[in-house]
This record gives structure tokens, C-alpha cells and sequence, in this order.
């Protein structure tokens, strides 16, 4: 098979452009004029490759890199060869990252699958859904009436937008995304397969079955949310599930009804929220957290992965295990369980 990318080939930067984006000062004698034309770890880059070094577990492969160019600090800018033009940072893969975007801006979202740039053959609008100018639909969405999107938003292919659904501007809907019941704002991302707005799971049991309640919330996520591929995100029953703004949710993640997840949060794969949990802002959780309902978890709080929060958590802390309890009681309550053993 040929070796090929899926991304376009960038026009690249020099040398001097990738010091005057980043604030990295070249190091004494560095061609200010050389080319990169793409990033590149350690081991893989090429001559017209980007490349950074901040650890020193890697200092091998430093002195081996076959890069045109590394960002790293002054710590280490004597252990790269004299072949590499070194760009001088206190922060390498701030700054990397910084040039990757810059490289190559069509990776960051889901965007036209097949190379539409208005209304493309095969989608369905309704009559009464409000599409402003620039909004690109993929064939095989359907928008339902008295929708509204806003322009730059990319709607991907087989999409389903429910009645009275707001998106706003320069939103991805990846492909095979179900939104409804939901209020949407602006730069917002959903990766492919998302569920976004659908029922609550709640019943009222009785000994005659189980008597489904109904949801009459909305889904509100705010701006500048990116929600990773087949995460469901529950609408409210009575009032509403909300996600703050800036947020940042993984993959195969589950958000139940009623939820408030605040700002700037991160929120790793596979992770479960059971009902009306409330997450402050800045919290952090590794993959595979469940939370019990009808939580509080406090701002910048920190949740180890596959913890069990069956508790509220104050903010600022950092808990582990299943139940999550303080790390340091953590650690002490492993310590003391090995010495049984």
C-alpha cells in the first residue's frame, strides 16, 4: 500500500516564522531561513520535520533525531547535533503543539466528508429550518423544522438534527451524530456517532413494571466544547442538562439527565455520570470514572482513573480508588493491605 496522509501537504514554515509564532529564540548560528514542512517524533522526523525534546528519558534518541528542526530548552540544546537547527523554549511541546496547529488546521475538527461547501445532493432540510449563509450539509443529513444553524458550521454526512435544534457559528457535527432537544453555541465539536439530547433513564419501579417518567428538559452546551466520538449526553427531566463552557469530553463517555458539568473541565474516556451530578470548574477525571448521582464535585478537583465516586468531593482534591476517598488515604490503605498479604 502507498504511504500517504490523510491530511493536506502544508506549505511550511521557516525557521524564523516558527521563532516569531512561538516566542522560541534560535539558537547562535541556526539558519533562519530553513524550511518544515511537517512535525515529527524523535525517531520518525526527517530533515523537514519539527521535532521537540523535554525529557530526558529520551536522550538517546536526541542524539540520533534526523530532524531539520528542534524546539527544547537551554538544558539541553548542547546535546543536539550541530545538523539540527535548535529553536530554545521553556516550553518544547507547548510550542510544538502551537506549530502543529498552525501546520496543519483541518486536523482539529470533523470537517465535509465529501467535499461540500453549501448544501450537498442527498441532504434533507426543512422547509422552516433556519440555515444561515456558509453552513456546509453532507448528504444524508436530515434538519428538522424550525431548526437553525448558524454559518461556518459543518453538518457531516447522515447527521440528524431534531425540531427546534440551535447550533451555533463554526460548530463539526461529525458523521452519524443525533442531536435534538439540545441548544447549541458556537465552536462547538462533536466527533462521530454522538447522541446528544436523548432520554433521561429513569423509571418509577413498581411491582407491576416499571412506568417510564417523562423528560422534558434540553441539552445546553456551551461555547468552545469538544465532545468526543459515540458519547451520549442525556437531556434533563425537569430542568436541564447543561456542559460548561470550554469543556473537553473523551470518547465513549455517558452524561446523564440533569447534569451540570462546569467550565474548563476534562473529562477522559469511558466515564459514567449517573443523574444530577454537578461538576465545578476545572475538574480533571482519568478514564473510566463512575460518579453516583445526585453528586458535587468541587472546582479543580483531580479523579484518578477507574475511581468510584460515591461521595461529595470538596475543591481542589485529588482522590483515587473504588470508592475514591483522598489519595493519601488511598496510598496509606494500599500500603496496609500489602503488608496483610
Amino acid at each position: 500500500m502507498t504511504a500517504h496522509t490523510f491530511f493536506d501537504a502544508p506549505e511550511g514554515l521557516t525557521v524564523s516564522e516558527i521563532a516569531e509564532l512561538t516566542g522560541a529564540k534560535p539558537r547562535a548560528g541556526t539558519d533562519l531561513g530553513r524550511v518544515v514542512r511537517g512535525i515529527a517524533t524523535l525517531q520518525q522526523a526527517r530533515p523537514a520535520d519539527l521535532t521537540f525534546f523535554e525529557n530526558f528519558k529520551y536522550v538517546d534518541q536526541l542524539a540520533d533525531t534526523g530532524a531539520g528542526v528542534c524546539l527544547t530548552t537551554e538544558r539541553f540544546a548542547e546535546r543536539v547535533s550541530a545538523r539540527v537547527a535548535v529553536l530554545l523554549t521553556s516550553e518544547p511541546f507547548r510550542d510544538f503543539v502551537a506549530v502543529a496547529r498552525e501546520l496543519y488546521p483541518n486536523s482539529l475538527r470533523p470537517h465535509s466528508m465529501f467535499d461540500a461547501e453549501t448544501l450537498a445532493p442527498g441532504a434533507h432540510v426543512h422547509p422552516t429550518a433556519e440555515i444561515e449563509d456558509g453552513v456546509t450539509i453532507d448528504p444524508g443529513a436530515v434538519i428538522g423544522p424550525r431548526a437553525a444553524i448558524g454559518s461556518g458550521t459543518i453538518i457531516g454526512p447522515n447527521v440528524a438534527i431534531g425540531p427546534d435544534v440551535h447550533i451555533g457559528r463554526d460548530c463539526s457535527v461529525g458523521p452519524g451524530t443525533a442531536i435534538m432537544h439540545s441548544l447549541v453555541g458556537d465552536n462547538v465539536v462533536f466527533h462521530g456517532g454522538c447522541q446528544i439530547g436523548q432520554d433521561g433513564f429513569r423509571y418509577r419501579m413498581t411491582a407491576k413494571g416499571h412506568v417510564k417518567v417523562p423528560q422534558l428538559g434540553r441539552v445546553i452546551i456551551q461555547d468552545h466544547v469538544e465532545i468526543g466520538a459515540n458519547t451520549a449526553i442525556d437531556r434533563g427531566g425537569l430542568g436541564d442538562t447543561v456542559i460548561g463552557e470550554g469543556t473537553k469530553i473523551d470518547n465513549l463517555v455517558h452524561i446523564g439527565h440533569n447534569c451540570i458539568i462546569g467550565r474548563h473541565c476534562v473529562i477522559a474516556g469511558q466515564c459514567g455520570f449517573a443523574g444530577s451530578v454537578t461538576l465545578g470548574d476545572g475538574v480533571v477525571l482519568g478514564g473510566q470514572v463512575g460518579v453516583a448521582d445526585h453528586l458535587t464535585i468541587g472546582d479543580g478537583t483531580m479523579i484518578g482513573g477507574k475511581s468510584g465516586v460515591v461521595s461529595n468531593i470538596p475543591p481542589g482534591e485529588r482522590w483515587l480508588g473504588f470508592p475514591a476517598m483522598p489519595g493519601r488515604e488511598f496510598l496509606r490503605v494500599t500500603a496496609a493491605l500489602r503488608k496483610r498479604i
